[in-house]
């Protein structure tokens, strides 16, 4: 038996499958699964990790002595806040098939809304043949929000595609080919945007970001003649109500929303019968379990060799 401490899970997605990996997972110090109702009374004051998302309200009481904490996805919001985080390295998980699924939806979003999909889904209901003429993607300005691994990668991706591609972080990121704009240049941002893409992660200063002002901000008489807006980032930094009414009154010409101010999002919101929005279940990027596992072990393991730990994150900025 391995004298390391073993690791604790606390994972509030897909048990299943993380019971399953953990029986090979950490194989020289073993895990703690707090999904597993035999745990509820162990004593976890000597765990050195521990592997989290949405975790027990409690967890930081129970484990005070922890050395570093990694994210069980791409944002950290989901136990920042808890009472007791310790003072101790955060460290987010970034992985390669994460950021190409997001791309891959963001894309997706975008190219749906230029060829006008949702007009000819209702085409094909009615069974009505009616050829349309869309723009092409260079017609369009996606205006990405987050330059982070996601951000540019999906900048990447669109411009491939052809889209005209500008970007907004809180300061300013040099982009190869990509006009870049920090906070003080928000509006001018927003004005040469058609597409809005939210990739922001959750802070004091994002929480209800994507609102009716801003929406208004948006470029009008583009090639579409309105504005888009498309998050995968948080739902909590969009107000749901306003994305309903910027719909319904014109401001907007419709939405892709993978995140919700709550979730799952309840039947009866508004948002499921807007014609012109499409709805995923925050699954646009899910962490593939395997992958976490491998990159949290190697991250123990840079750690232990006295090797800085990759991706933490700032407790200030929040990410």
């Amino acid at each position: 038996m391995s004298a390391r401490p073993p690791v604790l899970v606390d994972l509030k997605f897909n048990p299943e499958g993380i019971a399953r990996i953990l029986k090979t997972a950490f194989p020289d110090r073993g895990s703690i699964n707090l999904a597993d109702p035999a745990t509820k009374s162990r004593d976890l004051r000597a765990i050195d990790y521990a592997l989290l998302w949405k975790p027990d309200a409690d967890l930081f009481e129970r484990a005070p002595n922890l050395k570093v904490i990694f994210s069980g996805g791409a944002g950290v919001d989901s136990f920042m806040n808890l009472s007791g985080l310790p003072d101790v390295p955060i460290v987010r998980f970034v992985d390669s098939s994460l950021t190409v699924r997001m791309s891959e939806w963001i894309v997706l979003q975008c190219l749906m809304h230029l060829r006008q999909q949702r007009e000819h889904d209702r085409h094909q209901r009615d069974r009505i043949w009616s050829q349309m003429a869309p723009p092409e993607a260079a017609e369009i300005t996606v205006g990405v929000m987050g330059l982070g691994v996601l951000g540019q990668d999906a900048v990447r991706k669109l411009k491939i595609m052809g889209f005209n591609v500008i970007g907004w972080s809180r300061s300013r990121k040099q982009l190869d080919e990509v006009e870049t704009f920090d906070a003080s240049e928000l509006d001018t941002f927003l004005s040469k945007t058609d597409f809005l893409v939210g990739l922001l992660p959750l802070t004091p200063d994002t929480t209800g970001f994507y609102n009716a002002k801003l929406f208004a901000k948006l470029r009008r008489g583009g090639a579409l003649g309105k504005p888009v807006f498309i998050n995968a980032g948080r739902g909590k930094s969009q107000v749901q109500r306003d994305i309903v009414a910027a719909i319904e009154d014109g401001v907007l010409g419709g939405a892709s929303l993978d995140v919700f101010e709550v979730e799952p999002l309840p039947a009866d919101d508004p948002l499921w019968g807007l014609e012109n929005v499409f709805i995923t279940p925050h699954d646009a990027a899910i962490s593939e379990e395997n992958a976490l596992f491998r990159y949290v072990e190697a991250q123990i393991a840079r750690y232990e060799r006295g090797e800085p730990l990759e991706f933490v994150v700032d407790r200030k900025a929040g990410y």
